[in-house]
């Protein structure tokens, strides 16, 4: 009877480990990183003024294709001139591709973006193309007050709405560093906004993506390691649930 009581205590114990190890698994499962929205841009380095050039953004969420996506929009301009930028609507080919056509009347080094929404997610990485000759002369105070701001809005900023990066000094690769932003909507603290920063080397198709917490009323930070010296992109992504959504992008030398 004993050895009877014993075998059925052990059969209970071993049912109730191997269902234990199960809801790990499933737990594992479900604690897989999120997928991330991706965009290769496809642009010739070179061009000749009035050629026809083929912009290309080819969108993944993960290792899914994005045949969907809810805008893939080109925006261009001459390099220092961010102000006198034009946009060019991409056509969908339907295979997770984006294409549109330009070309370049003047001769100069050109910039642009690939604006891409899609998955509830933003995106927008950077090319750069030389037509011609290449870069026209530009004056050195312009070019330097370009590059000390580098601000990037997208359309027009929403009426009241304010953002302040705090531009760190001294940025030493492989170190973390907090990257810290005040907003604010009729000059009082913007709260409960969902911020996140897109940051990428300057050359680089890869782009990482932190979220961002609010510490204090209208200020979010988060603490980032840039992986190796060089030239980082930073985009200062906003939403609410009033619908704004803005961002602005700055520059930042890792050493």
């Amino acid at each position: 009877m004993k050895k009877l009581i014993g075998f059925a205590l052990f059969f209970v114990l071993a049912m109730l480990v191997a269902c234990g190890g199960k809801g790990n698994t499933n737990e594992a499962e479900t604690m897989e990183e999120p997928a991330i929205l991706e965009v290769d841009f496809s642009v010739p380095e070179t061009a000749d003024t009035n050629e026809t050039v083929e912009l290309k953004a080819t969108v993944t969420y993960g290792e899914e294709d994005v045949k969907d996506a809810d805008k893939v929009l080109f925006e261009l301009w001459e390099k220092g001139k961010k102000d006198e930028s034009w946009e060019v609507e991409s056509t969908n080919n339907e295979d997770g591709t984006y294409t549109a056509e330009t070309s370049f009347e003047k001769d100069g080094v050109y910039e642009m973006y690939a604006h891409t929404d899609a998955r509830e997610l933003h995106t927008m990485p950077k090319k750069k193309i030389t037509v011609g000759s290449g870069e026209a002369v530009i004056d050195s105070e312009e070019e330097s007050e370009h590059e000390d701001n580098h601000e990037h809005h997208h359309g027009e900023t929403a009426k009241g709405f304010s953002m302040h990066f705090a531009h760190p000094e001294g940025v030493k690769a492989k170190q973390e560093v907090e990257l810290v932003s005040h907003l604010q909507m009729d000059e009082e603290p913007m709260e409960e906004a969902r911020v996140r920063y897109e940051l990428w080397l300057d050359g680089s198709d890869k782009h990482d993506w932190v979220d961002v917490e609010e510490n204090n009323p209208g200020e979010y930070s988060a603490t980032h390691s840039f992986g190796e010296k060089g030239l980082y992109h930073v985009v200062v992504h906003v939403e609410n649930n009033d619908g704004l959504h803005e961002h602005e992008e700055y520059e930042i030398n890792v050493e």
